[in-house]
């Protein structure tokens, strides 16, 4: 008996002087009233939240660097854009269900601030849009790295995507931020993403009487002498119409970098307008007959 109650004795002494300090500790905070119920913060549950995100940041890293060990560098990097994305909605979980388990009722905080996530949806939802957008891009491929695009009459090469915004440089060297959304919801030209060539095409008009065979060759033989135009396909000349002052042509060609284009199209003018001149091809410029009567004059 004496023994027991020594035992007894010497538990109340470690309750009280060593687990009572630390349970005061543990258990001090403040509460508040949220609606009917009593919500207590206490330093314990601040540190039970803190530890349980801490975990969860290592199990996420780990997770993470398992997966991507199997991945190519591509697929690693597009991986790593929606892993970012997903693991702020694996933190609030558990940060909910740490609450949860620590007795707080989570329905009274959600309904509480019910109306604030509705404000803050409205507010985010071009941001949600874009983040959507960027999910989309990175796992159906639609849009990589390189692509020339054109949108809203800008034509740019793709050199970054990211989860919100993807970037482009025109030809002029200028940045273009598109918003993710816009690649869900409006069309886009993608000049690269299926075939490694594309076709362009000149125009031009020549003087009526001209030999149109004589200026088929003239024309297949300036686009064989650029260099940046391909030989597979062929080019090919159209006679497009018969205009009001002028036959129109146009030579159709490929080229493997669309981007630059425009200067392939002026080298070809040039050299078009080189072989008109030394062949006395004309190119007309719009003419009209006025014809006048004067009926005074059939009068007399």
């Amino acid at each position: 008996m004496q023994e027991q109650s020594s035992t007894d004795s010497i538990k109340e002494i470690i309750e009280q002087d060593t687990l009572g300090p630390i349970k005061d500790i543990w258990n001090y905070g403040f509460s508040y009233n949220l609606g009917d119920e009593k919500v207590h913060i206490s330093i314990g549950l601040i540190l039970l939240v803190v530890m349980a995100f801490i975990l969860t940041s290592v199990f996420l890293r780990i997770l993470r660097s398992f997966i991507t060990g199997k991945l190519e560098e591509k697929e690693k990097l597009k991986f790593i854009s929606v892993f970012k994305f997903l693991k702020y909605f694996i933190y609030v979980i558990v940060i909910l269900i740490t609450l949860s388990s620590a007795g707080i009722d989570i329905t009274i905080l959600l309904t509480a601030s019910a109306a604030l996530f509705v404000g803050l949806g409205l507010a985010l939802q071009k941001l949600f849009q874009d983040i959507i957008g960027g999910i989309f891009i990175i796992l159906d491929k639609s849009l990589l790295v390189g692509d020339i695009i054109e949108m809203d009459g800008r034509i740019g090469r793709v050199f970054e995507i990211k989860l919100r915004t993807t970037r482009a440089i025109t030809r002029d060297d200028k940045v273009m931020i598109i918003p993710n959304h816009k690649f869900i919801s409006e069309v886009v030209f993608n000049y690269t993403q299926n075939h490694k060539s594309t076709g362009e095409l000149v125009k031009v008009g020549v003087a009526y009487g001209s030999d149109t065979q004589m200026i088929k060759k003239i024309l297949l033989n300036c686009a064989n002498q650029i260099e940046s135009i391909l030989e597979s396909p062929e080019p090919f000349v159209l006679l497009e119409e018969f205009g009001d002052s002028a036959m129109h042509f146009s030579i159709h060609f490929y080229v493997t970098d669309s981007f630059v284009d425009p200067k392939i199209k002026s080298q070809l003018r040039f050299k078009i307008d080189e072989e008109f001149r030394r062949n006395k091809v004309t190119i007309p410029f719009p003419q009209r007959e006025v014809h006048i009567f004067n009926n005074n004059i059939n009068n007399k």
